[in-house]
């Protein structure tokens, strides 16, 4: 009879008990602060929407307006400087395409921090409803902390490549590219370039990915803390009325 009773009482330890207080202490705050700035990152990146534009002037056209439209995830490749006119500058232009294809870093990037964002969500409810669970075992905290330092890891790797393919980006719908189009090199044709959409939001990604990057390195530390590893008397779960007290024969 007595291993039945001792069964019943799993649902109590299992139970969700909600607890609030656990977002004022540093291992839930900073994971709010976590999901708040992945949120950051792939709203300012995910949403980009830019144009370049040059001035063509050629046979029969003076000063005319040429724009190519660009965006996540920045296959470049694919916006292209059409005619300045219907005849085509006298048949003399040929459309250029931007060079450089940055899908992989851009997507890259931007896929992390949604999934970020989802384990940050499911991060918080443990915290919040399931905390005495959380520190009644030895291996979630563990877990938790090999998820902490691997993702501390990927978002130096991610905004890394990021930034890297936005510098690249700058420079292939920048002043650089009149230089690359064959058809303004031509006798009595001339280019000059007038502008492109500006690029803040997307510097700022690369700001809250490396800011993601600092708070999940320094969250290391307050994982680290609920682990067996810095605390030995976390190895074995606490006392939880689970199992029968030993007695005696």
């Amino acid at each position: 009879v007595r291993p039945k009773v001792y069964l019943a009482q799993y649902p109590k330890m299992l139970g969700l008990q909600v607890n609030l207080s656990s977002l004022l202490e540093p291992l839930g705050f900073i994971k709010v602060l976590e999901w708040i700035f992945s949120i950051f990152v792939f709203a300012s990146c995910g949403v980009y929407k830019g144009t370049t534009t040059i001035l063509v002037s050629c046979k029969g056209v003076v000063n005319k307006t040429v724009t190519a439209a660009f965006a996540y995830p920045f296959r470049l490749n694919t916006a292209v400087f059409s005619a300045p006119d219907p005849t085509r500058c006298s048949g003399t232009w040929t459309d250029f395409h931007l060079v450089g294809n940055f899908s992989s870093s851009a997507q890259f990037f931007v896929t992390f921090a949604v999934l970020v964002f989802l384990y940050c969500i499911a991060a918080l409810v443990l915290y919040v409803g399931y905390m005495h669970l959380y520190r009644n075992t030895g291996k979630i905290p563990l877990i938790d902390l090999v998820i902490t330092v691997m993702v501390a890891f990927l978002w130096l790797v991610s905004t890394s490549a990021w930034a890297k393919a936005l510098t690249d980006i700058k420079i292939s719908t920048g002043p650089s590219i009149v230089q690359e189009i064959a058809s303004c090199k031509l006798p009595g044709s001339t280019c000059l370039f007038a502008s492109v959409t500006g690029m803040g939001t997307l510097n700022m990604s690369v700001v809250f990915g490396l800011l993601n990057m600092i708070l999940w390195g320094g969250n290391v530390w307050f994982v680290y803390k609920e682990t067996s590893l810095h605390n030995p008397s976390n190895s074995t779960p606490r006392s939880s009325g689970i199992y029968p007290p030993p007695t005696g024969i």
